[in-house]
């Protein structure tokens, strides 16, 4: 299962990030959307988008999406959140559905910063894909992509580009 993952595109959506993403079976993302039209580019590269709101995201997309996705492919439990902190950081709300939902895969956004780093106390990979759009302070909007084969996370790779590319 090929994976493509953002977040913070801030109602940004460039063509390199676009092809990027174009053999991904999923495109995930992790919150602060901007506006619908993301969602419908998203949508036009891929069937199946999975997503959470951010703390820009106004009343339709919470209507539409959830502040948290917990969901299980290819035997990998997943939790999806916007704001959420990383390891030995995490939220209390987070650290709870940490502890309670054991997810192997914890996915949040939010910093803006592109973080991989595996929690050995919770024995899960959290993964923050950035910024993918050009609002915020950030140099380099990024985005991610990566495989989910039988219970394995692997061929991780990173998309970047100058925010002033975009």
């Amino acid at each position: 299962m090929k994976i493509g993952l953002l977040s913070d595109t801030h109602s940004i959506l460039k063509s390199g990030i676009k092809d990027f993403f174009k053999d991904c079976d999923q495109i995930w993302h992790a919150g602060d959307w901007g506006s619908i039209e993301v969602y419908d580019e998203l949508k036009a590269i891929c069937p199946i988008i999975k997503g959470v709101y951010g703390n820009i995201d106004g009343p339709t997309y919470h209507e539409a999406m959830p502040e948290n996705q917990i969901f299980t492919i290819e035997n990998v439990k997943v939790l999806m959140t916007h704001i959420g902190g990383y390891p030995g950081k995490y939220q209390p709300r987070v650290r709870k559905l940490i502890k309670t939902e054991k997810p192997q895969l914890y996915i949040a956004g939010h910093s803006h910063i592109l973080k991989v780093i595996y929690d050995k106390k919770n024995e899960l990979l959290h993964i923050n894909p950035g910024a993918a759009g050009k609002s915020g302070f950030h140099k380099i909007s990024t985005a991610i992509r990566f495989e989910i084969n039988g219970g394995k996370i692997e061929n991780l790779q990173i998309f970047e580009i100058s925010k002033q590319s975009l």
